[in-house]
């Protein structure tokens, strides 16, 4: 199995700017500098263990919420995350969503069986 560091990073990133966190002051609150903070984000650095949970600690999240494509246990997670995506839709692009979630399900089915 291989984690993507990248996407990973990018959840970090997420979580930190909706609560108004800089790189610099996230950094400082978990004992890393901005650069290492910085390559984190970017996918580049994987984090220690340590690290990582200065991250949740400091962002006030699970380990789910940051590594829920990674694992099987995080897919209500997404689900969860889904439903959010929609609420505030009205029929019409709740129709057309759906529908652009059905055919990239399908791409993505159809090129799986084609590798």
């Amino acid at each position: 199995m291989s984690i993507d560091y990248t996407d990973v990073g990018q959840r970090i990133k997420r979580l930190r700017m909706e609560k108004g966190l800089t790189q610099e002051r996230l950094s400082e609150a978990i004992g890393v500098g901005p650069s290492h903070m910085s390559h984190i984000e970017s996918g580049s650095t994987v984090p220690s263990l340590e690290v990582f949970i200065a991250i949740l600690n400091a962002l006030d999240c699970s380990a789910d919420e940051l590594l829920c494509r990674e694992t099987k246990a995080g897919k209500p997670l997404l689900n969860s995350w889904l439903t959010e995506i929609i609420a505030d839709c009205d029929p019409t692009e709740t129709k057309i969503l759906s529908d652009i979630v059905i055919a990239a399900k399908q791409t993505l089915r159809k090129n799986r069986m084609n590798d």
